[in-house]
């Protein structure tokens, strides 16, 4: 794996195996506190490095240490290639990445049993047993052959130590709760329709062929500006687009909004957002297309207490709802610190909108970040939900409205707004865009 794991663990085995030697000059060894003959040194100095990488990278060392201090232990350790070449990619790049974190320590802890497990007692021991991950694994022994879940042990009392053992097993233990994080980051239902690769486009303004954009080198950023490379036209109903992977698709925008969707869900506070661009328009494919493409974007996305003061005034005219969304889209790469920066320096900044030519205006406030004009502005309120380098989200507190689109009457602070509970996941455009289009595009039941 990281051609620095070598020197990282020559650093981790002399502080486990100096830990002893610094608290009693005759090396005798103290409960809680490890030796030089300890399971966990034997561990990341053994042939499983696949998995005392994984071990490190999940800073799992002291709570195993606080572990071997109170009992014995049995590991169950995958072979390399298990871990090196027969796991699914998208897992282990699912496994790897810092906000899940708390997944691979539980999938780690579900491989090591809070006490000693030899082969010879396998066949007397109960089925069930707890892990350090609170989950259960079953023992079993099947014509001869021992069994950890559904996996084979292929070296049976592998390493043995005095606080514990080690059983190279054939396969990865994948407790239920991790398979479950990852198959719902996984089965975000796809937001992209996608028509063959070769299939011509047709501009729906002037009824003729697109020129395709020139050529550029992969990684470059692209030559079109981002009005250009944008479909044509909003509309209600999801219209096809191109898909990501054509000849200019070096990123995988897809993936991308997905992941962006699925964290606004998990976020909470922005299921109005969520629902309207996988829902009520087309928005997160052609944002998915875009990023493919090599564009950046920042959201800055209302909340859903802003979104249900929307009135039925604002969203009656066709296209509406999409015309809202493109002015909430700035086509450039922004997080809390670079607008901060920019507007303590500027005292005020505009910023380009998807929705062209109308421009964000953002301005210091009260320590933060101000959008918009006047009464219809709105502060940032929830900094970086998600910033992973091509999309950038930022959660605001208000819906914000070209200047000239403001007037005092929109938002009427007199009554007050009663949201109406309808069922969930569904938000007040998609019953106004079900009223209005009679049901007959938008399942409303």
């Amino acid at each position: 794996m990281d051609s620095s794991y070598g020197v990282t663990k020559l650093l981790l085995l002399l502080f486990l195996t100096t830990s002893i030697a610094t608290a009693l000059p005759d090396n005798k060894p103290v409960p809680g506190q490890i030796n030089s003959n300890s399971v966990l040194v034997a561990l990341l100095d053994s042939h499983y490095t696949e998995l005392a990488e994984l071990v490190e990278k999940a800073l799992l060392l002291q709570t195993l240490e606080e572990a071997v201090g109170k009992h014995n232990i049995t590991i169950f350790a995958p072979r390399n290639d298990a871990l090196e070449r027969n796991l699914d990619p998208l897992f282990k790049s699912f496994l790897l990445e810092p906000r899940n974190l708390k997944s691979l320590q539980s999938l780690l802890m579900f491989h090591i049993l809070p006490k000693r497990i030899s082969s010879p007692q396998w066949p007397s021991l109960s089925h069930h047993h707890r892990t350090l991950s609170n989950d259960h694994l079953h023992l079993t022994v099947d014509v001869n052959t021992l069994k950890v879940d559904s996996a084979e042990i292929i070296r049976p009392d592998d390493v043995i130590r005095p606080d514990g053992i080690i059983h190279g097993i054939e396969r990865l233990l994948i407790p239920r709760s991790v398979q479950e994080d990852f198959n719902r980051r996984r089965s975000l239902r796809s937001i992209s329709a996608v028509i063959p690769e070769g299939a011509p486009e047709v501009d729906p303004r002037t009824h003729r062929l697109k020129k395709p954009a020139p050529a550029v080198p992969a990684g470059a950023p692209p030559v079109l500006p981002i009005y250009d490379a944008m479909s044509p036209g909003p509309s209600l109903a999801p219209a096809p687009a191109p898909g990501p992977g054509g000849p200019r698709g070096h990123f995988n925008g897809e993936a991308q909004v997905k992941d962006f969707i699925h964290t606004l869900l998990h976020y909470g506070g922005y299921n109005e957002m969520a629902d309207i661009l996988v829902n009520l328009t087309s928005l997160a494919t052609e944002m998915g297309r875009l990023v493919s493409e090599g564009y950046v974007l920042t959201v800055l996305a209302p909340n859903d207490e802003a979104m249900a003061k929307l009135t039925t005034d604002q969203l009656s005219e066709p296209g509406a709802p999409e015309q809202i969304m493109y002015y909430h889209i700035i086509p450039e790469y922004q997080t809390e610190e670079s607008m901060y920066n920019a507007v303590r320096r500027f005292g005020k900044v505009k910023y380009d909108s998807l929705r062209f030519p109308h421009k964000v205006l953002a301005q210091e406030a009260d320590g933060s970040v101000k959008f918009g004009h006047g009464d219809g502005s709105a502060y940032l309120f929830d900094p970086d939900i998600y910033t992973d380098g091509r999309i950038s989200v930022q959660g605001i507190e208000g819906v914000l409205f070209p200047a000239e689109e403001t007037p005092a009457t929109e938002i009427k602070p007199a009554a007050p707004v009663v949201k109406k509970v309808a069922k969930s996941r569904r938000g007040k455009l998609m019953e106004v865009a079900c009223r209005m289009m009679g049901s007959r595009f938008i399942p409303c039941q």
